[in-house]
């Protein structure tokens, strides 16, 4: 079995990310797999603060942008690096992948400043660090927008107009289409049991 992997799982709000999240925990806890999950924005508690912030108050994009990047710089170096060096894996919900689908795809950040922030804080000793998977939940957005009606109070990223939630969608797609090695992209449009199945024969192949 590889050591010091980092998967971490991505998606347009309403994909049932979090669902599946779920099965990936109980997939490494049956196989004794040493893991830390974790979560973007937060996973520190200077994250956790910062995560109240950016999906409650308004801001300029910029801000936005910075903040994210605050949070994951803090996430880096308390938890996925120490975890990594320990020879655990690490499973997150959302890393940079989301940066790069919500504040350039959603908001119209420039990928020049994102990708100097990128390499500002994810760069140590001159190795990016990012997942060595990663799973991005697809399904059309009008089954994402039904899905979040009425479930729940939504924060300000899940009450944005459809355009910008097509817009997210189409920036994931095209970061996939980037990196064919890292990212897979899962049909989320299916029942439970055949997506289930499907990441089961993958993680399987992942993890030996």
């Amino acid at each position: 079995m590889r050591k010091n992997r980092f998967i971490s799982v991505e998606g347009i709000d309403g994909a049932g990310k979090s669902t599946h999240l779920e099965w990936l925990l109980k997939y490494f806890a049956e196989r004794g797999i040493p893991f830390v999950h974790s979560r973007e924005p937060g996973g520190t508690p200077l994250g956790e603060k910062l995560r109240t912030l950016l999906l409650n108050d308004a801001m300029h994009l910029e801000t936005e942008a910075l903040l994210m990047f605050a949070a994951r710089n803090e996430h880096l170096q308390a938890v996925i690096l120490p975890a990594l060096n320990r020879g655990d894996w690490v499973l997150c919900d959302r890393f940079t992948d989301a940066t790069y689908a919500y504040q350039c795809g959603g908001r119209g950040l420039s990928i020049e400043r994102f990708a100097r922030l990128e390499q500002w804080v994810q760069n140590h000793d001159g190795v990016l660090i990012e997942p060595d998977l990663t799973l991005i939940f697809d399904v059309p957005l009008e089954v994402s927008q039904a899905r979040m009606a009425g479930t729940r109070a939504l924060d300000r990223f899940e009450r944005e107009r459809a355009d910008f939630h097509a817009n997210v969608r189409a920036a994931y797609l095209q970061r996939a289409q980037d990196n064919p090695k890292r990212i897979r992209v899962i049909n989320a449009n299916r029942t439970i049991d055949e997506i289930q199945a499907e990441l089961h024969q993958l993680m399987d192949e992942f993890v030996q």
